[in-house]
């Protein structure tokens, strides 16, 4: 039968750590209990927020005096400038200054809630590696904390939690209760911690592993080789969904990775798909994905390898919803997402200015690149009074919310590229060819491409979003989709016609592969010749 959930915060270990002038205003609010953090800035006054709102602690300014206080009754910082109070899961963090003195603290509640998994204990117990996501502080670590109990006490396994900042089992050597029977291996500092997961393995035989935390390549193939190991792994990773994660180069390999296949002619028509398409690399390490929604409502992928496969041919996702009602009864649904899907030709986002009947060649690292392929379910152009959804990919978010603001612009940056009208890049990150560029070139997105990550040239971006009349100083418009297939094709019947080839407007390669398609289909040949950003497409006869 589930357990019924109760809290345990050990909250007076924290407070009794404050300074009794701090500590005090604490004790006398009704709602002690609903404390997140305290957080001490030098020379200013000290601040509590709670689950109902911040409240200033008295008007005083905090001193150094103040800071000494805490982190005399604290433990050890380490490399990760974080501390703890021993026996406790309370965290304290450290701001320093650049001589290395702390001048800011921030002390965090930290709370063992028993009984959170209920909504997905059948799924850690099935022995499958699982995955957890969510914003930060939506519950991960809690939960995860829950996990590695539940699987040493109900499920009687060898558990082992690799614990990076001491905050899954908190400070000092020995763990916290709310572990249970599961086994701690401490990190010394966060960049070992791959190290000591391959350790846990080769020394101490568990059956499963709890890790908070996955952020690096080298974590993520410490993962895999646990996996292959027949290892059950349980481990949180930063990430809201799944999307994120598939999208983000580091941890793709987390869900089994993308890679870009070029298709033969026959296999192309076959599965009816453009020559290139995005396809998983490999087996993904963690069988299950659960996207933390709220503390009682989740997410559950559970078998990823065939939902990123739907996902890279744009089909639904349909992730199994789980929550608890009023009367504490789990409650399931399936719920589809918004379809991505393939590629058509469909006018911009943003309108190009005209082009001559022979343009001069345009870089396209001088200029935003417009793709005029987009979502089927998507506008082409927001509507009216609705803002236009970018994502951002190594372009300053502060710098597109100055820009926009300067030049009047309406616009939502979208931490999901299946949510976005458009990507907005760097020259850059565009020639490296990342998963994501790809990723939306394959969902037709519009990809704009700036010269560098400046407020000037978002300004400039912005004014070809607005449709300002004109082409801005400064920048050339790169051809359209569009305007580049109709040159394929115009040239393709030239040829026909009898000219002996003709040479098409410098492209970059994506839509070049979409013209020499255009003369495969006029059963014409054609070669990519000259180097970026002059390097063009040639149709000629067989």
């Amino acid at each position: 039968m589930a357990e019924k959930r109760w809290i345990e915060d050990d909250l007076d270990a924290l407070v009794e750590a404050l300074p009794p002038r701090i500590r005090e205003p604490i004790h006398q609010r009704a709602d002690e209990h609903e404390l997140l953090e305290v957080v001490l800035d030098l020379g200013r006054p000290p601040e509590a927020r709670f689950f109902s709102g911040d409240a200033v602690l008295g008007v005083e300014e905090v001193s150094e005096e103040d800071i000494q206080y805490v982190t005399a009754h604290v433990g050890e910082f380490g490399g990760d400038n974080r501390a703890g109070i021993e026996r406790t899961l309370h965290r304290i963090s450290a701001m320093r200054n650049r001589k290395g003195k702390i001048v800011g603290l921030t002390c965090r509640v930290g709370r063992a809630v028993f009984g959170t998994i209920r909504i997905i204990e059948d799924l850690v117990l099935s022995g499958r590696n699982v995955l957890l996501l969510g914003r930060p502080g939506v519950g991960k670590t809690t939960m995860l904390r829950e996990v590695a109990r539940v699987l040493a006490e109900q499920g009687h396994r060898r558990v082992i939690v690799v614990d990076t900042s001491n905050e899954i089992a908190g400070d000092g050597d020995i763990p916290h209760r709310g572990i249970g029977r599961a086994r701690r291996m401490q990190v010394p500092t966060p960049a070992l911690q791959h190290t000591v997961m391959i350790e846990a393995v080769e020394n101490h035989m568990p059956e499963a592993i709890v890790i908070d935390e996955m952020g690096t390549e080298l974590e993520a193939a410490a993962a895999r080789t646990i996996a292959e190991r027949g290892v059950q792994l349980i481990a949180t990773a930063h990430g809201n969904t799944l999307d994120n994660l598939i999208l983000n180069p580091t941890l793709a390999d987390l869900v089994g990775g993308i890679q870009t296949v070029t298709l033969g002619d026959e296999e192309a028509k076959r599965r009816r798909t453009q020559k290139t398409i995005l396809e998983r690399k490999a087996p993904p390490t963690f069988d299950i994905v659960v996207e933390i929604q709220s503390w009682e409502r989740v997410a559950v992928h559970e078998d990823v390898a065939q939902v990123v496969d739907a996902w890279l041919r744009g089909y639904p996702l349909a992730p199994e919803v789980r929550w608890l009602d009023d009367s504490g009864s789990l409650r399931r649904e399936r719920q589809v997402s918004a379809a991505r899907s393939g590629p058509s030709v469909q006018r911009p986002l943003v309108q190009p200015t005209a082009r001559p009947a022979a343009p001069a060649p345009a870089p396209v690292s001088t200029a935003p690149v417009v793709e005029e392929r987009k979502e089927a379910e998507t506008p082409a152009e927001a509507a009216p009074g609705q803002a236009t959804r970018v994502f951002l990919y190594g372009v300053g978010r502060e710098k597109v919310s100055q820009a926009a603001y300067e030049s009047g612009i309406s616009l939502e940056v979208v931490n999901e590229l299946r949510h976005a009208d458009a990507l907005l890049t760097t020259k850059t990150h565009y020639r490296r060819g990342s998963g994501i560029v790809q990723s939306a070139e394959a969902q037709g997105k519009p990809v704009y491409v700036l010269r560098k990550n400046s407020v000037p040239q978002i300004r400039l971006f912005f004014r070809n979003l607005a449709g300002a009349s004109g082409e801005p100083a400064g920048v050339a418009q790169d051809s359209s989709f569009d305007g580049a297939l109709e040159e394929a094709q115009e040239a393709a019947e030239r040829v026909l016609q009898g000219e002996p080839s003709v040479d098409l407007t410098p492209q970059r390669a994506y839509v070049r592969r979409l013209q020499h398609m255009v003369a495969e289909r006029y059963k014409l040949s054609s070669v990519s010749t000259g180097r970026d950003p002059h390097r063009h497409v040639t149709i000629y006869r067989r």
